[in-house]
């Protein structure tokens, strides 16, 4: 393991995965936090882990983990603010979910938020709440976009600190 660590090309393609990782993290059908998170892994077991990188690492699998749920959490609320059932936005998730396999890249998308438009329209018989809360889903998932990039950014730059100073 050591011949690994010490050789020229282990950091920068650890560096590229992460990179490709952060790219994902704009796609559902890739999971770039959990890409960034295994690159992490694959260093701490190559260089070993000490008490400080092991409490790092620890710190960084927290962040993998909550930035995982931000998407449901942050489109889910979002759709609730626009008046949106419970029923609806899980409907939206599962459809969501079923999306993200059938049309990837953005079928996920796309179907959470044909799938809220048409429960909520059925449900309120009235289109213009239908798109609300189809825009609220929407919105939701613009922010945990967002969101998810901080975090990623935020678990490299936790690396970049053990790979530097750790």
């Amino acid at each position: 393991m050591e011949a690994i660590a010490n050789s020229s090309w282990f950091i920068p393609v650890l560096a590229v995965i992460m990179g490709i990782g952060l790219l994902g993290l704009m796609l559902y059908i890739i999971p770039g936090l959990t890409i960034i998170w295994l690159a992490i892994l694959a260093y701490g077991v190559v260089t070993g882990f000490s008490l400080s990188t092991g409490i790092l690492f620890a710190v960084i699998t927290v962040l993998m983990v909550g930035g995982s749920l931000i998407d449901n959490l942050f489109m889910g609320a979002e759709a609730k603010k626009t008046g949106a059932s419970w029923v609806s936005v899980v409907v939206a998730v599962v459809a969501g979910i079923a999306g993200t396999f059938i049309l990837p890249p953005f079928g996920g998308l796309l179907f959470a938020a044909v799938s809220i438009l048409i429960v909520e329209w059925i449900r309120k018989r009235d289109l213009k709440e239908g798109v609300k809360s189809a825009g609220g889903i929407l919105k939701g998932c613009g922010f945990a976009v967002i969101t998810r990039l901080g975090i990623g950014v935020l678990m490299i730059g936790l690396w970049v600190v053990w790979v530097l100073w750790l």
